[in-house]
């Protein structure tokens, strides 16, 4: 992966950090400071009460027992204290974290809803998904658990360190030379576990995507028997995730003994030579027990921020893949021509705010001057060139008019460029050449949120969602009454199979809409399309894959919802067009026959050799 600029990504997130929890962030540092010191001053406390309580209690012949229970009695306050603010700052930072979660996945959704159809098509959702999940439960991990953790920690040996240069600098110096090596080590170990751990996260994303594309594609895997190839697939990438997995943890469990054990051979170096200088009288024996404290307040803490730096190493990989998407280049829209509720006065259309039935192009001009246009759904092709990239060319010279009410269809082998044309009708894609212009105005001019809310379109792939059958309906139209929905599954010859279902329009679909049927869940998007009542409808091959009984009835739903529309139709069974006003006979990107039936038939070229079964339609 190209490594980033981690400085920037750390600022990034300090300002969700700090964007509403400033004053929970202030009590956090707080409390872990107070929690650090606690140690500090507990190791002070235990020579304190060597030297001063317990040594003079067991010379003196009159045993008070008093300050040793005051001390003890203090200590387990000091002891109280740190423990009410060790809570205090983890109970927030859970808080925190959970909160900045919750900003970054809405932040990522949001963006994500205004990226164009070209991210989708070169990303794999699997890799995206894994972005929502594995990449921000890295940073939660973080922000709740390693920040706080390295923070403590580094607080806690600096406060550690300054006491025991107090006590003794010659044991000092035997700590920090300890201290060198172990940062030797964890060079070495933690730099390796790092490195692992992020090509970790990498493969665990390659790995989601495939199980995610494997599972959509689970009838094609049975039917083409591809099961031994798809487990050698999966095995190939399961396998680098496991070896990734397995030396990152094998260089991060190393690291925790390997300090653990030179921390020990600190405190037994520090026990021995603290010996000599108390025998000597250079040392009191509180002094001893307090140093041996320090020695283990400050090579624990030493440890833990090495193998919270995984964690940290790995949050921040997951962080600048999360802010890959978010800083994706939005769906760039230039236009300015919307589309208003108009209604007629004395031969002039006039703005409205209320739902007229009737719509008009708003074009606001550059001398500040406002026309209106009609809604009426003619659309024209004018030596349109596109390439899904630049250097490669997949629709050539593309001319052609649909005008208001005119049925227009596309044929010809897969490849040849139908779906493509319709894509650009909706601005998924915008065209290298040429002009598309919708009732005179060029595409470009239109918000793409007002061109797409004038079209209507019907995949071969329905597209429902999690929720009742009226809640998939009224996605066409989402302020639509019941009664509105009604109708439009009337229309759609929807309404009849729909009220036959245990829990009619009440009828919750899940998943993949497994329960009911191909040719239902394809009445029901063409309800929803109906709903929407657009004046141009897209049709991209919406009976292809149901029986030709079905086909009859969806067939029949369509016709009701094409009447009165500009209608663009994608399809294989050629006698589903044969009313057509203008059919448009693709190769490789090239308009090669047009005209009716009839004039197609007599021309006895291409469109007469696929309709005869001549010639064969990939």
């Amino acid at each position: 992966m190209k490594k980033k600029n981690q400085g920037k990504t750390i600022k990034r997130l300090l300002k969700y950090v700090t964007k509403n929890f400033k004053f929970q962030l202030f009590v956090v540092l707080v409390s872990i400071i107070i929690s650090a010191l606690v140690g500090v001053l507990g190791a002070q406390f235990i020579k304190y009460l060597i030297d001063d309580v317990i040594t003079p209690l067991l010379q003196s012949e009159v045993k008070d027992f008093a300050p040793l229970l005051q001390m003890i009695f203090i200590m387990a306050l000091i002891y109280l204290v740190g423990v009410i603010c060790t809570y205090i700052y983890n109970r927030l930072m859970i808080n925190i974290s959970q909160g900045v979660l919750k900003e970054i996945r809405e932040d990522m959704f949001t963006h994500m809803q205004s990226l164009p159809i070209r991210y989708f098509d070169q990303k794999g959702h699997g890799e995206i998904m894994s972005t929502y999940t594995n990449d921000v439960d890295t940073l939660r991990q973080m922000l709740s658990q390693s920040i706080p953790q390295v923070f403590s920690s580094l607080v806690s040996m600096f406060s550690v360190l300054l006491a025991m240069f107090y006590t003794n600098v010659y044991l000092t110096f035997v700590v920090l030379a300890m201290v060198v090596l172990m940062i030797f080590v964890i060079k070495y170990l933690g730099g390796n576990s790092s490195k692992y751990f992020v090509r970790q996260q990498e493969d665990i994303g390659k790995v989601n995507g495939y199980i995610e594309e494997m599972m959509e594609g689970q009838k094609v895997v049975k039917v083409f028997n591809y099961e031994d190839q798809n487990k050698e697939a999966f095995d190939k990438l399961n396998d680098e995730l496991c070896e990734s997995m397995t030396k990152a943890n094998a260089f991060a469990n190393m690291l925790m003994p390997c300090i653990m054990n030179i921390g020990n051979l600190g405190y037994v170096l520090v026990a021995v030579i603290g010996g000599i200088l108390s025998v000597n009288g250079i040392l009191s024996i509180g002094s001893i027990a307090a140093f041996l404290q320090y020695v283990k307040a400050f090579t624990n803490p030493l440890g833990q921020v090495s193998q919270q730096m995984n964690s940290i190493v790995m949050a921040l990989a997951g962080a600048e893949r999360i802010f890959e998407l978010i800083d994706e280049k939005s769906e760039e829209d230039k236009g300015y021509v919307t589309l208003v509720n108009v209604r007629e006065e004395e031969g002039h259309l006039v703005e409205t705010k209320e739902r007229t039935g009737s719509w008009a192009w708003r074009h606001k001009h550059q001398d500040g001057t406002i026309t209106y246009k009609k809604l009426c759904g003619e659309v024209e092709f004018v030596d349109v060139e596109f390439g899904y990239t630049p250097n490669k060319i997949v629709l050539h010279d593309i001319s052609l008019v649909a005008h208001e009410g005119e049925k227009v269809s596309f044929v010809g082998a897969t490849g040849a460029g139908k779906t493509t044309i319709t894509n650009l009708i909706n601005r998924f894609y915008d065209i290298q050449k040429g002009k598309i212009r919708y009732d005179g105005i060029n595409i470009e001019k239109i918000k793409k949120e007002d061109l797409r809310r004038s079209l209507g379109m019907v995949l071969q792939d329905t597209s429902l969602f999690s929720g009742t059958i009226r809640e998939n309906i009224r996605y066409g139209k989402l302020d639509a009454t019941d009664e509105e929905v009604y109708e439009a599954a009337k229309l759609a010859n929807a309404d009849e199979f729909i009220r036959n279902l245990p829990d009619g329009y009440d009828t919750v679909i899940e998943g993949n809409a497994s329960s009911i049927s191909q040719g239902q869940r394809q009445l029901l998007s063409i309800a929803r399309a109906a709903l929407n009542n657009p004046p141009v409808l897209i049709l991209d091959e919406a009976t292809s894959s149901i029986d030709t009984r079905t086909e009859k009835i969806v067939q029949e739903g369509m016709d009701k919802l094409m009447k009165g529309r500009t209608v663009f139709v994608i399809a294989h069974r050629l006698s589903t067009i044969k009313n057509s006003d203008l059919i448009m006979v693709l190769d490789h990107g090239h308009i090669i026959e047009r005209g009716n039936h009839e004039e197609l038939i007599k021309l006895k070229g291409t469109y007469y050799g696929l309709y005869t079964g001549a010639i064969e339609m990939d």
